[in-house]
């Protein structure tokens, strides 16, 4: 049997796609490892589908000042060491790495053991952890094609993103009743991210009365931010994160109010579910959500409202045009031609791994 070593973390998006491809690899026989942090979102979600799991130090990589940067270059050190055993130990015919700073080590140390090493881009641009991995990696795959221009030639692949098949086949009926909600009112889900998002959790909740007049809502803001007080609210489901009633959730539900990291985007996409966009700032981050919000409200897929123009009054605004605007949206993304994502980089995974 061949075996594959999968590897990526930090957040759900580092790990999603991995989650979509496991089966299709379960599919083909393939023996699948998965090597990834101590205590990042990952463990849990890779121990969920019982797939073995490697954990490994990891330090983050910053392009600011902190002074954990002093450190965290010997955690990356020590990730190197302990990917490269745990690789020559159990000899993968391939490694594919979805990204996040805890990839870096294990694509390291796979080229150290004369691995070939397969990498996922998703975002407009790639992340710094992928500008490193990407210098050892055999061959990488992107969503956008544009960020094509800003990575190794001759490396690079446009598969677009890879779908979690289930996703797709949710029930609106189980949905609903599992959220204790009814067809009077369209229910909007509200996602900042696995790690929630405190400025779109608080305007969420700033103006919970007067969404639930026309709109249900199903929140879901991240770990540690459950509101106590709201828990029995008419209309209001909130929770920390959604794994196994997700599908169903999605069914149920109208449109959505997301941040911007493209693989929550490209599942609303191939969902056909009209999205408010509120991408992270380039002050909380690297702009990447910015590009991906931008390209998709120039295909007419989602409405944008930008993070430093987010107020009560703008909010409300936002979310009562996307309502009534949201027949042009559905339209815009009939039109979009989705690429076989998991096919090709399965083919790529088959031809690696011979």
């Amino acid at each position: 049997m061949r075996r594959i070593v999968l590897t990526g973390g930090g957040t759900a998006g580092h790990v999603t796609p991995n989650l979509a491809l496991i089966p299709k690899l379960q599919e083909k026989n393939w023996d699948i490892h998965y090597i990834g942090s101590k205590d990042g979102i990952e463990k849990t979600l890779i121990e969920e589908v019982n797939i073995p799991y490697y954990p490994i130090s990891s330090g983050k990589l910053r392009r600011y000042f902190d002074i954990k940067n002093f450190q965290d270059p010997f955690k990356v050190l020590k990730g190197i060491a302990d990917a490269y055993f745990i690789i020559r130990k159990l000899k993968p015919e391939v490694i594919f790495s979805k990204g996040g700073f805890v990839s870096v080590p294990v694509v390291i140390a796979g080229k150290l053991n004369n691995v070939p090493v397969l990498i996922h881009e998703s975002d407009y641009t790639p992340g710094l952890a992928n500008k490193i991995a990407g210098k050892f990696a055999t061959k990488m795959f992107v969503t956008f094609k544009e960020a094509e221009q800003f990575l190794p030639k001759g490396k690079v692949l446009y598969t677009g993103s890879p779908i979690r098949e289930e996703i797709l086949k949710g029930s609106k009926e189980k949905g609903l009743k599992f959220l204790g909600f009814d067809l009077s009112k369209p229910v909007i889900t509200i996602m900042g991210g696995s790690l929630g998002s405190v400025k779109l959790n608080t305007v969420i909740r700033d103006n919970l009365e007067t969404l639930l007049e026309d709109y249900q809502i199903v929140h879901l803001c991240g770990k540690g931010n459950i509101d106590d007080s709201l828990e029995n609210t008419p209309g209001y489901r909130q929770f920390e994160y959604v794994s196994d009633e997700l599908p169903d959730i999605v069914a149920a539900t109208d449109f959505v109010v997301s941040r911007a990291g493209s693989n929550a985007i490209f599942e609303w996409l191939a969902l056909k579910k009209p999205m408010l966009l509120i991408p992270l700032s380039r002050a909380a981050s690297r702009g990447d959500q910015l590009l991906n919000a931008d390209s998709f409200q120039k295909q007419g897929f989602a409405a944008v409202l930008e993070e430093e123009e987010l107020t009560n009054e703008a909010f409300m605004e936002s979310i009562n045009e996307l309502y009534a605007n949201r027949d042009n949206y559905i339209a815009a993304m009939e039109t979009n031609a989705p690429t076989d994502s998991i096919g090709m980089i399965l083919n790529e995974i088959e031809k690696a791994g011979k």
